[in-house]
């Protein structure tokens, strides 16, 4: 039995990723931290049939303990400070999270199970202020937020850890991906979360930044199946993981009022609204990619149409039962 272990387990990805690892039959072994009241709902579907193990990102000590315990043969670094507006806030505790907790991930790899394959969760935030469209893995990084710059070190010293020490080591470099887990603070969730609220009268006003900042929209669900088979390759690389469209975020309001059968949907918008607005903006991004299909054979099943229906109506649900 193939044992893995998966940090950010109880974030969107890293539930989905647990969900099919138990499928393919692995043991599955979680990492989180040790908080008073953690919020397990997106595993607690799955709690009897993992592990879960106790560490933090900032303690080095502790990722070697959970490294040792798991004994994994697979390694996915999922967890970090992932919310970009917040890094503005936080940049110094975003590095920490989201960039040197990469190394002390690789780290406690290296000194315990140097032969266990290592998946880092990269970002197209990385590509920020994009130097040529559409975005592919050897397209220039040009980050525009404390995240993307902390993603970048994150994805380099994968890079350098798989040259210098041998080590089975690749990234992910993901583009948008949403789902019902999808935490409420991102766009897509808050946008779907109110759509279902203001359907039901439970709610009159959204508040959003610029509806003209377009995405490369995915389903989470079919984006870590790409994480998976790239670990069960003959070599280590990297590889971008998009659906190829771009759509706005007024794209996606549309789509979303009109599954929950609510016209006009311009009266429900607060646009452009100060605090929505980050210093700096990534405009569009969009993925290529074909090295993804080419060689991993991954394509997206979900369609973007598919996508928003599903957040929609999972929200619809919820706030009936609320």
């Amino acid at each position: 039995m193939k044992k893995a272990l998966i940090t950010g387990i109880t974030g969107q990805d890293g539930s989905y990723l647990a969900e099919l690892l138990l499928s393919k039959g692995y043991k599955v072994y979680g990492m989180i931290r040790r908080l008073s009241v953690p919020n397990l709902e997106n595993i607690r579907h799955i709690m009897d049939k993992i592990e879960l193990l106790s560490g933090d990102l900032l303690d080095q000590g502790s990722l070697i303990d959970v490294v040792r315990e798991s004994d994994p043969d697979e390694v996915y670094n999922l967890a970090a400070q992932s919310f970009v507006k917040a890094s503005w806030g936080q940049p110094v505790l975003t590095g920490e999270f989201t960039g040197l907790s990469v190394t002390r991930m690789l780290e406690a790899v290296r000194i315990i199970k140097p032969s266990a394959r290592f998946y880092q969760a990269s970002s197209s935030e990385m590509f920020g202020k994009v130097t040529e469209t559409p975005q592919k893995e050897t397209t220039r990084l040009y980050p525009r937020s404390p995240y993307g710059v902390a993603k970048v070190y994150g994805h380099y010293i994968t890079v350098n850890y798989r040259e210098s020490y041998n080590m089975f080591a690749c990234s992910g470099i993901l583009f948008n991906h949403e789902s019902p887990r999808r935490g409420e603070e991102f766009v897509t969730r808050k946008i779907s979360k109110a759509v279902a609220r203001i359907a039901l009268g439970k709610q009159d006003k959204l508040e959003l930044g610029n509806l003209d900042a377009k995405r490369d929209w995915g389903y989470a669900k079919d984006y870590v199946e790409a994480m998976w088979l790239m670990l069960q390759q003959e070599k280590a690389d990297d590889y971008v993981i998009a659906t190829g469209e771009t759509h706005s975020i007024a794209d996606f309001l549309e789509l979303a009022f009109n599954v929950a059968g609510v016209s006009d949907w311009q009266k429900y918008i607060s646009a452009n609204h100060p605090k929505h607005v980050r210093p700096a903006e990534v405009d569009l991004l969009i993925g290529d990619a074909s090295k993804a299909k080419n060689i991993l054979g991954w394509t997206p099943k979900t369609s973007f149409k598919e996508l928003v229906e599903i957040m929609v109506k999972a929200d619809l649900e919820r706030e009936k039962n609320s």
